[in-house]
């Protein structure tokens, strides 16, 4: 990992709205990495949550992009929503294998789990603590050497129990920007989120409601195409979070923080604001 205190970046740079605004015009597909890792240090790979690329594929990955730039990548789903990490040592294997093409490219990998409703499971919609007794035993089967964040979207669940187990593992709590989850003053003023020197920060927003508000522009006629710009102001959000991941920062801990494109309208609009709010607080 990148000694710099934070990295800033976008959840995929496969957008074609980019095209414009972010990529030139005539910017082919296959070109779309390299110009990102020309504007950012880091991206999170979303595609490696519905498959496990080729070899072929990560090692593209890895020429297309310069040393010290970032690569994060999500754990399959197979893995943490089909399988819910039950007998899944195969389909890891095969994951970290090809991903291990990348080198020093290779950044931390998300294990993103759903959100799980009271009127599902109500006991663990509570406790969550099937999901722990599932996740140690994955852990125990994860190779050390591979830095791991774990994102819940139980707000109830990010307490010691959890935090216990993901510290003794030497895995990170992914802090997800997320309308279930806890806003930073919450979040930071009761127990320690952090659990290892990483802090890592997804910007999700609300997909339903801003697919919604991404339909009614452009029936409206205000938006040209989806993902091409900002469709909310989120800078006061944004800088309620620069803070405390600054004191982290100031502390030795490497800040992460990805954007996508359905917290503000456009991801990487969204990165370059957060950048400014970072180098202004």
């Amino acid at each position: 990992m990148s000694a710099r205190p934070i990295l800033v970046g976008t959840s995929s740079w496969s957008e074609d709205d980019w095209r414009g605004p972010f990529y030139p015009a005539d910017t082919r597909p296959r070109d779309y990495l390299a110009h990102y890792a020309r504007q950012f240090d880091t991206v999170e790979c979303d595609a490696t949550f519905y498959a496990i690329p080729s070899e072929r594929t990560v090692e593209g990955w890895r020429a297309r992009t310069s040393e010290g730039f970032l690569l994060s990548s999500k754990l399959p789903r197979e893995i943490t929503h089909e399988r819910g990490m039950v007998d899944c040592q195969e389909v890891l294997g095969r994951f970290l294998g090809v991903m291990e093409r990348l080198g020093d490219r290779m950044g931390p990998v998300v294990a993103q789990f759903a959100y799980v409703a009271k009127g599902r499971d109500a006991p663990e919609f509570e406790t969550g603590d099937d999901f722990r007794r599932r996740l140690a035993l994955f852990l125990d089967h994860w190779p050390a050497e591979r830095e791991l964040g774990v994102e819940v979207r139980n707000a109830k669940w990010i307490a010691a129990p959890l935090l216990d187990l993901l510290r003794e593992r030497g895995v990170a709590l992914v802090l997800p920007v997320y309308y279930t989850m806890p806003g930073p003053e919450r979040l930071f003023g009761g127990l320690d989120p952090v659990t290892t020197d990483l802090v890592y920060v997804r910007f999700l927003g609300n997909h339903k409601r801003m697919d919604e508000l991404i339909s009614r522009l452009r029936a409206q006629g205000k938006r040209t195409a989806d993902w091409n710009e900002l469709a909310i102001d989120r800078t006061a959000e944004m800088g309620r979070w620069v803070p405390p991941l600054k004191r982290y920062a100031e502390q030795g801990a490497r800040v992460l923080a990805y954007f996508n494109n359905h917290y503000a309208g456009y991801g990487p609009g969204s990165a370059e604001q957060f950048i400014r709010l970072w180098q202004e607080g």
